[in-house]
């Protein structure tokens, strides 16, 4: 089978490679994989710096998309033909995160996706709702289901406010769920165009922080001097401030990405006189991504993405980097 390999780290040292097809054992399936999408933790671990000792080679990427082949000894849960997704973490099956549910993530752990074929475990897998193609369903296990759960720490509601930054993948699914879930939603970024894409998704009202750089008094402006109750935080250290700022007393940060680079203290006192909370939002487990599908099945939901081959992987990383798209990276394999 065809695989895309790091054999060293840096995106030019990816390489297109021959690797023998996998056979799954007991208890795991063989997915002839359909489509495969980009996370900004892809990019990291394609560079060398989400783990710069991880071992060598390694298969890129945790999001992929495709069919059933067969099944090992001892499966009763999928059979071939079905339509199905990998979670992102093969161990995280229930409940409350664990060192080692931890282990086991697609694309640093163990290999990912962006081969022809892949095994997975019996229980490492997710049906593919009818409405969605491969490519749509491509872009979920990650993005999507950290976007789900960054919304219920927030027990976001009704009438609730959402401010998401930027639009990369995490943001925009953010605001597609908050929609469904009846909150106002608002959102910065740096372009007019993705801002306008956005409002054309349901964003209610967005800013450009290239020309205002100080969103965390817009963000008070538009909910009345009160704060928004949740902030997809996808900066890191150089947007936190900014964000404990924009947050209403009570209100919560979803602590997702380390974009925004920054050598600020951390504002201790902003986060005891907001009497906010900060939660680290690690994707989700099984179970969550299964919930997750439910609502999207029942609304229809549709992912919003960019389509790329996947003999481009390079140029997607690439395009990733630049931070030029809007929703998700997209790399159909055949």
């Amino acid at each position: 089978m065809r695989a895309w390999e790091i054999s060293a780290f840096g995106i030019h040292s990816l390489e297109f490679m021959e690797r023998p097809a996998p056979d799954p054992g007991p208890g795991e399936v063989l997915v002839a994989v359909r489509a495969a999408s980009v996370n900004y933790r892809d990019l990291m671990v394609v560079k060398g710096l989400y783990n710069p000792k991880m071992k060598l080679p390694r298969i890129p990427c945790s999001d992929g998309a495709g069919e059933v082949v067969t099944v090992g000894p001892g499966v009763r849960m999928w059979e071939a033909g079905d339509r199905v997704m990998g979670i992102f973490m093969q161990n995280w099956i229930d409940g409350p995160l664990t060192r080692a549910k931890a282990r086991g993530a697609l694309g640093g752990d163990i290999d990912g996706v962006l081969a022809e074929y892949v095994v997975f475990k019996e229980e490492g897998l997710v049906a593919i709702p009818e409405h969605l193609s491969f490519q749509e369903a491509a872009t979920l296990p990650c993005a999507a289901v950290t976007a789900w759960n960054a919304l219920r720490t927030a027990e976001i509601k009704p009438g609730s406010t959402v401010l998401i930054q930027g639009t990369g993948g995490v943001s925009v699914f953010a605001l597609q769920f908050a929609r469904l879930r009846g909150a106002r939603v608002i959102g910065i970024s740096s372009s007019e165009e993705k801002l306008k894409r956005a409002k054309g998704l349901g964003l209610d009202a967005g800013l450009n922080y290239r020309e205002n750089p100080e969103w965390d008094r817009w963000a008070l402006d538009q909910t009345d001097g009160e704060g928004v109750d949740l902030v997809v935080e996808v900066g890191g250290m150089g947007t936190l401030t900014r964000s404990l700022k924009a947050i209403r007393i009570g209100g919560t940060i979803a602590q997702i990405g380390v974009l925004a680079s920054g050598n600020e203290a951390i504002p201790f006192g902003l986060i005891l006189h907001k009497w906010s909370r900060i939660q680290g939002i690690y994707v989700g487990s099984r179970d969550d991504f299964a919930e997750m599908i439910r609502a999207v099945a029942l609304a229809e939901m549709r992912p919003v993405g960019e389509e790329f081959h996947w003999a481009q992987a390079r140029e997607v990383l690439e395009r990733m980097e630049e931070g030029s798209h809007f929703g998700k990276l997209v790399l159909t394999v055949d």
